[in-house]
């Protein structure tokens, strides 16, 4: 191509500016840039006579072209010659100074080309723009920004100009009037001046190495003196900060003497703007800048100005500091910075100032010393070395202070303290505590307050950053290890410092592992040197109760372990093999549970099981009387923190129980008995527990003590001393004596079994008696404190326990067991009848249990006075109220949810406690005599509760029962007639026990016929699968379930237990519960086999009868009656009985739903009954056309009556479970019928009177029920599909929603195919008898029928299952001659049908192909196919046999085809381009040998069709073009494009579009190179497709042929009607559009 050429494609793209949208203008600019890359000289002079020649174009527009010039330009500096450069520079000094206005985005643009070429060209642009720049003239605004940004772009290049710059430049300042040149100059001199210093820092790489400071100090200083005594006075604020960003800079340049002289009135100047908080930022940073300066000359001014800066910059620390706000955040650093400047020179003054201000009691002053210092101590570490002994001591205030942000500042000067050696100092280790307490503090915290500050800081973020400070100082600071070690062990043992263990812990596990890392042999702790450290028994004690809680504080307990670990040989030396072992495992059990699966109970028994082994290991008394005395010295500690308390009063217990010290062990005793607080529940339960453990190895010492200590000054002065306080003393001593009684409980639990008997009567429940003053020993007290009582109830059954688990307990009588049981009973019956409050009831029920085991037996009076008491005191209880929410409704409901269930679980606990003992009928009997009248209460949570216990407790029989000989279960039926009736109870959970107390029954039963436990019974397995549909409440649901609980009864019960069952359940009748009532009439029906006979004459009338029975009686054991009359009456009678319900009303209302379901069970009668509706649907006309005044010529479908009665009748027998083996029996005549039946009611309506008459014979309060006849149809087709054993063929269709395709007019083929295909993968030995008789209706006058039979046999042809039954031969006849048919769709499945044979019988494919194939090319030839339905199949058909079918069958039609179906491809239907392109892909397979190079043409006429459907609009399209170019690329003779097409086109891969067809032209112009001119001739013509990025893809295609063709190859363009093409697309209304046709505009450079 010639220049002119390049130019004209430049020009085309800069026309193109013009376009509104932004993003076409980014890709014209792209574009320039790009052809700018290739021909930048050509580009360059392009652009410069474009906008020299368009003078009048809008300046956004000509930014867009100055920018490509400015890109160009500085990528192709180096090479671009000076004859360019010299225009372009000449160019954009016009257009920078073109309009004496400042328009900044245009000037700018041009500003920024000079700035590009004088990277290179300086001496040329300064040339150009020093002519703008003449004294005594103002210059323009981007003149001396231009200077500006040369001189920080080119700094050896434009420095040396400075000097006649700012020569020229001084002058002019006093000219300047306007602001905005104001602000300006003072950017040239902040930019000039940094030019200088870079100059001046780099000299021995300058160009002129003699420049000194002072070349420019003169100049630049008379320039300030305008800034500083001018313009910084200016109320402008732009114009201030600019001066003042000039300023700093400037200052290093200024002569020493005159910046010496002037800092006295510069620094107050600056410091004075500070008053405007917006500017700080400017500000501080010029500041610092004159700081460095001044401090470089060693000035003596700044000596008198340092108190006035040292407010002024602490001022600003101590201001609000918003993070949110970077500005605010820059100006706190560079204040920063200043200080760190002063501190170098002035230390003693800087500090001499700032630590008195740690006494201010201001927060923001102390905070903002606090950063100060840690700055300096950081920054300035060498100055402040002699200082640290003042630092610290000035310390002391802030340590004190409460304030959390205070704190945090002082955690961050501590961390810089660490660093920097000042915690070494004296003073040191109160920082070193001041950081533990703050790691303390509470991890999360309440809510606060709305505080008025910007950021307030929480006492969670201090606490995390003390614990991150401290693990930080512990493990990188290396000197801090002497300083910590092992100091921080005096903080492990306050109790007040818990919070911060786990922190504490990790930083001490670490020092001492570094500590013995380095002295491995004699690592132990130094208590010589260390006098306060805490003892090896107090580190124990404590890290051992902090144990106990593992997962409080982030780990507490993990973290306290390894600590001990760590000083297993500080402890004691003989400990180290054990804890090695023990601990690992310890942690590794806390880390692999949580909270919620670590069991409390079991955790702390493994703990005391390791202090036991540590103790016995240690073996040494002494030591093991040390940790004693030192527990119990911490007890104390620990009084408000009652869990960890009562785990050490059993670490006390097991201490002491391990010391062979019998005389501490008594002192011991008394001082805990004397020390206790008794006021907590709580201590009272460690106390008890401790003295319990003890027992374990001081039995009589333990007891011995009690004693004494209740005949001791101590217990009586107590009990003294609390009468003084009338309203307060029996409350205290009652706690004193529950404790006591609590002691001797544990004492009996804990103490050797061998030992116990003998002590129970004498020393332990005489004495418990004692102090309860129950009438056992004769002395009426009755005690009110609720404690007393469940003390006294706990310990009694852990005396009980005791006596159970002993080894002689069988030959131990208890004599005090009757009058400990009636106490119970007291205490229950002493509780409040309404309320549950208290675990008084649970606690005494589950005492009991354990009395009921000991002997002597409970007579049988006493038993049932337990039983009642039990039951009507918890059974009784009201039901628990809603919880209100001022009542803290979550935490409430939870306590009384847990305390009632463990009530309840108490009460069937006992009944079966009670129960064990007579484990027979007779005791079963017994005990449903109690249970039974609450099992039948009219209260539904008395119910509930009853059958609940009730399940349990039959289980519980089941569970126990052990038959040895055959025994009559002579209650059996009384016993389920209580419960059946109650499957049906209001209450869903009461019906589900229900089932749950039959089935146990029954198993009873089996079991005492002799069956083994573990048998298993099918029929009363039914039962358990019956209990998820009990929770739904619906009636007919429950009728269900109670019939097959009655079929399961009857078919269980012994013939000798039917007469009781029968009599109870009449009893039944009356239950108040209806549901109930109404099971037990169902129960009788079902167990009832004879009835009377019905005369034939009177059949009609008896049906009548019926139905306005049950129309006005809505009780269900009527209903049930009624249709067992209808039963027997068609089995005898069954012609009459049909034909008079089929002359019911439709829709049928529920009343005779009912009685034609009660024909269903018997599956002879149905039989017949299903023949004889079959009879009357086949033998009357399906519809009837009726013409309409209002449609003119056209007519309605309407229902025949007949056949639709006799549908809806049908659905409704064959909804009936039982009606299964007559459907199966007749499955296909039925299917058959019905199939047709839904075929002919598409689209049919009701007839006219149908909806009148119905209403009138509605009853009264019945809604009306809509009818549909092909919705019925359809229904009862699913309905007869599932009980004909085809249930998964009606749960496909219905996934597939294939049910409502049934019902469409346009998609009711689509329904008919998915019935097909599931009964074929479903039901396939059942289709031979329904072809053969579906067969005749290919001939069917109706067209609905023989487009449904189409259909079926269509995708049964899909299905192999046609060519086991032999039936392909005649179906594939059938269908290849309903090609003639003069329906469009019945000829379109046809099609379908052939081509589905290719899935269904691959090997007929083959062996017809020949036939196959002329039916498909005749249906793609089909004239009456003006919608292509019938071709669009035949394509799809086609597509699937061509796979098996004879190369040489297909051969001879291959051309014809492909030429046929290429007109799709931009068919507007989707079907038709996808099943066209997949086709053509599907045509490939056949192009070898001769058909080789023809087949090729094809697929380059294809190609550019298939590329750019790529980006068809439809998903699927793109799909079947990424098929067919994957099976063209085979056949295309490259393999690298072949091996594209495969490795990227995946059909479920994303495909970047843009990189896929650069690679593709790549391959194309490399292989292809004579297509071009036909592949862009192609293109040209998707330019006008109707789809938009098809139109965005054309383009790109043809700009990627250019970017990859040989030029040789260039000629086949006619590039003037490209150009022209791409020129009107430019104008495309889409954005992508002409985003893609700009992007092209720039690479046809290739072929310029």
């Amino acid at each position: 191509m010639t220049e002119s050429r390049v130019k004209r494609l430049a020009v085309t793209l800069m026309d193109a500016t013009t376009d509104k949208d932004p993003q076409v203008h980014e890709q014209v600019f792209s574009a320039l840039c790009y052809l700018g890359e290739a021909e930048p000289e050509e580009l360059l002079n392009a652009c410069e006579e474009y906008l020299r020649q368009h003078d009048k174009l809008a300046y956004p527009h000509r930014i867009i072209i100055l920018r490509a010039m400015e890109a160009v330009a500085r990528s192709s500096l180096s090479q671009m010659d000076k004859s360019t450069a010299k225009i372009v520079i000449f160019l954009a000094s016009n257009e920078m100074t073109k309009s004496k206005d400042v328009i900044p985005e245009w000037q700018q643009a041009a500003s920024n080309v000079l700035v590009a070429v004088g990277r290179r060209f300086i001496n040329k642009v300064m040339e150009e723009v020093l002519t703008k720049f003449q004294p005594g003239v103002l210059p323009h605004y981007f003149v001396v920004r231009t200077f500006a940004s040369l001189s920080v772009s080119n700094v050896f290049g434009m420095v040396p100009f400075l000097t006649s710059i700012l020569g020229t430049m001084l002058p002019m300042l006093g000219m300047a009037k306007q602001d905005n040149m104001k602000i300006v100059f003072c950017f040239a001199l902040q930019n000039f001046s940094e030019s200088i210093q870079e100059y001046l820092a780099n000299l021995d790489q300058a160009p002129d190495p003699t420049v000194r400071r002072d070349t420019f100090s003169q100049e630049l200083f008379s320039a300030y003196e305008v800034l500083f005594n001018s313009w910084l006075l200016s109320r402008e604020a732009k114009l201030r900060l600019a001066v003042v960003e000039a300023l700093g800079p400037m200052s290093h340049l200024l002569p020493s003497e005159k910046l010496e002289e002037q800092l006295p009135r510069l620094i107050p100047g600056m410091l004075g703007l500070y008053k405007r908080p917006a500017e700080a930022y400017y500000v501080s940073k010029s500041l610092c800048q004159i700081l460095e300066a001044s401090v470089n000359i060693g000035s003596r001014s700044l000596d008198t100005q340092l108190d006035a800066l040292l407010n002024a910059l602490q001022l600003q620390i101590s201001t609000l500091l918003d993070s949110s706000v970077p500005v605010q955040l820059k100006n706190h650093n560079e204040v920063l910075r200043c200080f760190t400047v002063l501190a170098a020179s002035f230390p003693d003054r800087v500090l001499a100032f700032l630590l008195p201000k740690l006494e201010s009691s201001n927060e923001r002053t102390r905070v903002g010393t606090l950063t100060i210092l840690r700055q300096i101590i950081n920054s300035a570490p060498s100055q402040m070395e002699i200082k640290k002994p003042f630092i610290l001591s000035s310390m002391k205030l802030p340590l004190q202070d409460n304030s959390n942000k205070v704190k945090r500042a002082l955690v961050q000067v501590i961390s810089a303290m660490a660093h920097h050696g000042y915690l070494e100092q004296p003073g040191g280790e109160a920082m070193v505590e001041f950081l533990v307490r703050q790691c303390a503090l509470p991890a999360e915290q309440l809510p606060r307050r709305q505080s008025l500050e910007a950021e307030d800081v929480t006492d969670s973020q201090v606490r995390d950053i003390s614990v991150n400070t401290l693990f930080l100082i512990s493990t990188t600071v290396d000197r801090m290890s002497e300083v910590l070690w092992p100091y921080l062990l005096e903080f492990v043992t306050p109790v007040h410092l818990t919070g911060a263990l786990t922190p504490l812990c990790r930083s001490l596990v670490h020092l001492a592992a570094k500590n013995q890392e380095e002295q491995p042999k004699d690592f132990h702790l130094h208590y010589d040197n260390n006098a306060n450290l805490p003892s090896p028994c107090a580190l124990m004690s404590r890290l051992l109760v902090v144990a106990s809680q593992p997962y409080g504080g982030e780990g507490r307990g993990s973290a306290a372990l390894r600590l001990l670990n760590v000083l297993s040989r500080s402890i004691h030396p003989t400990l180290e093999p054990l804890w090695n072992k023990k601990l690992p495992e310890l942690v590794e059990r806390l880390e692999a549970n949580t909270k919620v699966s670590l069991s409390q109970e079991e955790w702390e028994d493994t703990l005391l099981k390791f202090l036991q082994e540590t103790l016995m290991t240690i073996s040494d008394c002494s030591w093991t009387c040390r940790l004693t005395s030192e527990m119990c010295r911490q007890l104390s500690s620990y009084n408000g923190s009652s869990v960890e308390k009562n785990f050490l009063y059993k670490c006390v217990g097991t201490a002491l129980a391990a010391c062979a010290n019998k005389d501490l062990v008594r002192k011991t005793l008394q001082e805990l008995l004397e020390t206790a607080r008794y006021q907590e529940e709580a201590e009272r339960e460690g106390l008890a527990c401790c003295l319990g453990l003890c027992a374990v190895t001081y039995l009589d010492e333990t007891l011995a003590k009690l004693e004494e200590f209740v005949k001791s000054d101590v217990f009586r002065k107590s009990a003294g001393l609390f009468s003084i306080f009338k309203d307060r003393s029996d409350n205290e001593v009652e706690k004193v004596k529950g404790t006591l009684i609590l002691c001797y409980g544990y004492v009996a639990r804990y103490a050797p079994t061998e030992l116990v008997l003998a002590r129970i009567d004498a020393d332990i429940l005489r004495n418990i008696f004692l102090y309860f003053n129950t009438k056992v020993l004769g002395i009426k007290v009755e005690t009110k404190d609720l404690s007393l009582k469940l003390c006294l109830i706990q310990s009694i059954c852990m005396v009980c326990q005791a006596i159970c688990n002993s080894a002689q307990s069988g030959d131990f009588t208890f004599s005090h067991k009757a009058e400990l049981v009636s106490q119970m009973m007291d205490f229950i019956k002493a509780e409040p009848p309404d309320s549950l409050r208290t675990p008084i009831r649970q606690r005494a029920m589950a005492t009991c249990v354990y009395l009921v085991f000991l002997e002597p037996s409970l007579s049988d009076a006493e038993t049932a006075e337990l039983l009642d008491t039990c039951l009507s005191g918890v059974l009784a209880l009201p039901e628990a109220e809603t919880p209100r929410e001022k009542d803290g409704p979550v935490l409430r409901a939870r306590q009384e949810e847990t305390l009632w269930r463990d009530t309840l679980g108490a009460l069937e606990g006992l009944l079966k406690g009670v129960l064990q003992r007579d484990l027979t009928p007779r005791g079963l009997q017994a005990m449903f005599e109690h249970l039974g009248p609450w099992i039948k209460s009219t209260k539904e949570h008395e119910r509930e509760r009853a059958v609940e216990v009730a399940a349990g407790v039959l289980e519980f029989y089941r569970e126990k029962l052990n038959v040895s000989t055959v025994v009559p279960f002579y209650n059996l039926g009384l016993l389920v007639a209580l419960f059946s009736p109650r499957c049906t109870d209001s209450l869903a959970v009461v019906r589900q026990h229900a089932v749950d107390c039959v089935y146990a029954l029954l198993y009873i039963q089996l079991c005492y016929e002799g069956f083994a436990r573990d048998h298993r019974d099918e029929s009363v397995e039914k039962l358990k699968a019956m209990k998820p549909g009990l929770r739904d409440p619906d009636v007919n649901t429950l009728f269900q379930a109670c019939c097959s609980i009655a079929k399961v009864i009857a078919k269980r019960l012994p013939p000798d237990q039917l007469l009781s069952l029968l009599l109870t359940m009449l009893e039944g009748l009356a239950d108040p519960d209806r549901n109930c009532s109404r099971a037990a009439t169902v129960m009788i029906n079902s167990l009832l086999k004879e009835r009377g006979a019905v005369l034939l004459e009177k059949v009609p009338e008896i049906l009548a009868v019926v139905h306005a029975k049950l129309q006005e009686v809505d009780q269900e054991h009527v209903w049930k009656a009624a249709q067992q009359a209808v039963y027997i009456l068609a089995s005898q009678h069954r012609v009459v009985v049909v034909s008079s319900l089929l002359n019911s009303p439709l829709p049928l209302d529920s009343c005779t739903c009912a009685l034609w379901r009660a024909l269903a069970p018997d599956p002879t009668l149905a039989s017949q009954v299903l023949e004889l509706l079959l009879e009357k649907i086949n033998r009357d006309v399906p519809y009837k056309e009726n013409k309409s005044f209002l449609r003119g010529s056209t007519s309605e479908r309407v229902a025949t009556f007949l056949p639709l009665s006799a549908t809806c009748a049908l659905h409704e027998l064959m909804s009936v479970p039982e009606s299964g083996p007559a459907v199966v029996g007749l499955y296909a005549e039925l299917f058959v019928t019905l199939l047709l039946r839904v075929s002919c009611t598409v689209g049919v309506q009701l007839p006219k009177g149908l909806l009148s008459k119905e209403r009138k014979t509605l009853g009264r309060g019945q809604p009306p029920r809509t009818l549909d006849p092909c919705s019925s149809a359809v229904e009862t087709l699913k309905a007869m599909l599932i009980q004909g054993g085809s249930g998964t063929v009606a749960k496909a269709v219905a996934d597939a929603g294939g049910w409502e395709l049934l019902r469409s007019m346009e998609r009711h083929h689509e329904g008919v195919a998915l019935l097909a295909g599931a009964m074929a993968k479903y039901a396939g030995p059942r289709l031979s008898p329904i072809v053969k008789s579906l067969a005749p209706m290919l001939n069917s006058i109706y067209d609905s029928q023989r487009v449904t039979t189409t259909a079926f046999f269509a995708e049964l042809l899909k299905s192999n299952v046609v060519n086991d039954l032999v039936l392909l031969e005649s179906m594939m006849d059938s269908m290849t001659a309903r090609q003639r048919d003069s329906c469009t769709a019945v000829r379109m499945l046809a099609l379908r049908g052939l081509g589905n044979m290719a899935l269904g019988s691959p090997g007929k494919v083959r062996q017809h192909g020949t036939q196959l194939l002329a039916s498909m090319v005749n249906g793609m030839d089909d004239k009456d196919d003006p919608h292509n339905v019938v071709a669009l199949e035949a394509m799809s058909s086609l597509s699937r046999i061509l796979a098996f079918t004879e190369e040489r069958d297909v051969r001879s039609m291959l051309l014809h085809i492909a030429i046929r179906i290429r007109p799709f491809f931009d068919n507007e239907k989707q079907e038709l381009r996808k099943s066209s392109i997949v086709l053509f892909g599907n045509l490939t397979k056949f192009s070898a040998g001769s058909c080789e190079e023809a087949f090729f043409e094809q697929i380059l006429n294809g190609l550019v069709a298939l590329l750019l459907h790529l980006q068809d609009p439809k998903p699927e399209v793109v799909k079947a073009c990424k098929f067919a170019l994957r099976m063209c690329g085979p056949s295309m003779g490259c393999p690298a494009l072949c091996d594209m097409f495969q490795n990227h086109l995946h059909e479920d891969r994303s495909l970047h579009y843009g990189e896929f067809m650069n690679d593709v032209c790549k391959h194309l112009m490399q292989n292809y190179p004579d297509t071009l001119s036909r592949l862009i001739a192609t293109n040209l013509f998707y330019f006008k497709s109707n789809w938009a990025d098809i139109r965005a893809a054309a383009p790109m295609f043809v700009g990627f042929l250019v970017l990859h063709v040989d030029r040789e190859h260039c000629q086949q363009l006619d590039l003037d009607e490209l150009l022209a093409a791409l020129t009107i697309l430019l104008k495309d209304p889409v954005t992508a559009v002409r985003v893609k046709v700009a992007e092209t505009l720039g690479r046809l450079v290739r072929i310029a």
